[in-house]
């Protein structure tokens, strides 16, 4: 993990490096490849002109009255010469009698050299380093073949060699610079509309309200085109989050308006010694602390961030124990609390188990608070294949189904419903609960009764 505030290599150094590597890697190989092929084509050219003096020469060597006789041409001798002034050195033997030249020149054994052809070879002669041509021919009546050689040193080829080379590694070199002066160019020119997208970006800075609209940094290639997306889709997100913020204080700061007013008028009529302000005072405080209290678990179940796995959660424990948490609140409403599930059915659905309780609780405290005395809300669980149907009903007014489509909105309120001491935040955190955990959420009312039904997934087998 790269420590902290250190800096990394500049994206131009980076692709300059990228293309310097291999650039550089290539002109070794070719410097190699070519220095090697200068030496071969020397080594040819060379060897050429040397088999060509062998030639003269071996066509002078006859036979008369039974011997071997030769007349070296000058001009044999002077196709060797060159500006580096090389020496040159021959031999001409009749088997291992030696008929003229240099009688210290290595010798070839006969029997590795073939009739007639010309064959080439290095040697040290006299502490130098010698190209050798040496052919052998059979005479007519000579019994002993003849052996013909010329050698000369090799300070031409290495001068030849080396001036070749030096020019290869200074055309290379020109090409590298020439190279290097227009990477750099072109590196910006390629990096501009990195800049362009780095610019857009910055320009949000001086706006005083936020911008999250898309970016605008004009034509971009496909390389950028994936991270100016993801980066829009950020922004999307961030805008969709800030809204959401700004709509929850709105909404939260009016709905806190009115208690917090009723409480500042009570509080003054208490003050003016009415006795009946403290009940007010105690109720506006209880409505207060369910306001908050529903705010709180819609801000849970609409937290982002990385939700923790899905686990196994049994949906007849967790409505068993709402329900005993909210008998009390029941009974008090004169309300008759209902739990009809299969006995040996196994109920367990891929949830969380605070988000299961806060949606079933929600529901049960619906059902309670826009029912009659004497009225019923009924807790049913039913297994359908891969999935575990919650349905909670009750016996009050129902919801109209022309508020069907808004009933899962924050802080809304069908028109005629009794529970005056509702939030409108109920069903907001049914539908925000469920949606964390990829349950559904649907109604069935068109009065009397209210049902609500979610649809949880069953864990894999």
């Amino acid at each position: 993990m790269p420590a902290k505030g250190a800096r990394a290599i500049a994206l131009r150094t980076r692709l300059l490096a990228a293309m310097l590597g291999p650039l550089l890697g290539a002109a070794a190989i070719i410097g190699i490849g070519g220095a090697t092929l200068i030496a071969d084509v020397v080594r040819r050219t060379n060897d050429r002109v040397l088999g060509g003096a062998l030639g003269a020469i071996a066509e002078t060597v006859q036979v008369e009255r039974g011997e071997v006789t030769l007349d070296l041409p000058p001009a044999a001798f002077g196709m060797l010469e060159n500006s580096e002034r090389d020496n040159v050195y021959y031999r001409i033997a009749v088997g291992r009698d030696l008929l003229t030249g240099y009688a210290d020149l290595p010798a070839p054994d006969p029997a590795t050299l073939s009739v007639d052809q010309p064959r080439f070879r290095f040697a040290r002669y006299r502490d130098q380093g010698v190209r050798i041509a040496e052919v052998k021919r059979m005479l007519p009546r000579i019994v002993q073949p003849v052996i013909i050689q010329v050698a000369e040193t090799l300070d031409n080829r290495k001068t030849l060699a080396g001036q070749l080379t030096i020019a290869l590694l200074l055309g290379e070199v020109a090409l590298v610079g020439v190279a290097v002066l227009l990477l750099r160019p072109a590196l910006g020119w390629s990096l501009r509309p990195l800049a362009r997208l780095r610019r857009s970006v910055e320009a949000r800075d001086s706006s005083l309200r936020p911008d999250f609209s898309p970016l605008d940094a004009g034509p971009l290639p496909n390389e950028l085109r994936p991270l100016a997306t993801a980066f829009d889709h950020l922004l999307a997100q961030l805008d969709k989050a800030t809204g959401g913020v700004r709509r929850f204080t709105a909404d939260a700061s009016h709905q806190m308006r009115t208690p917090l007013s009723v409480l500042k008028v009570q509080v003054e009529l208490a003050r003016r010694g009415s006795s009946a302000a403290l009940d007010e005072i105690a109720d506006a405080v209880q409505r207060l602390e369910r306001l908050v209290t529903q705010l709180l678990a819609l801000a849970r179940a609409e937290e982002g961030g990385v939700s923790p796995p899905l686990e196994a959660v049994d949906l007849k424990e967790v409505s068993s124990a709402v329900i005993g948490r909210l008998i009390n609140q029941a009974i008090q409403a004169g309300v008759e609390l209902d739990l009809d599930a299969q006995d040996g059915e196994s109920y367990l659905v891929q949830a969380h188990r605070t988000l299961v309780f806060e949606i079933i609780a929600n529901l049960i405290d619906n059902g309670i608070r826009y029912n009659g005395r004497g009225g019923m809300v009924t807790v049913l669980l039913a297994r359908e294949a891969d999935h575990v149907r919650l349905t909670v009903s009750d016996d009050g007014p129902g919801i109209a189904s022309k508020y069907h489509d808004r009933i899962f909105e924050r802080f809304f309120r069908a028109a005629g419903l009794t529970g005056a001491d509702g939030t409108g935040l109920g069903l907001a955190i049914v539908q925000s609960a469920a949606s964390r955990m990829g349950a559904s959420v649907s109604i069935a009312s068109d009065g009397p009764g209210t049902r609500i039904c979610v649809m949880f997934n069953t864990p894999a087998d």
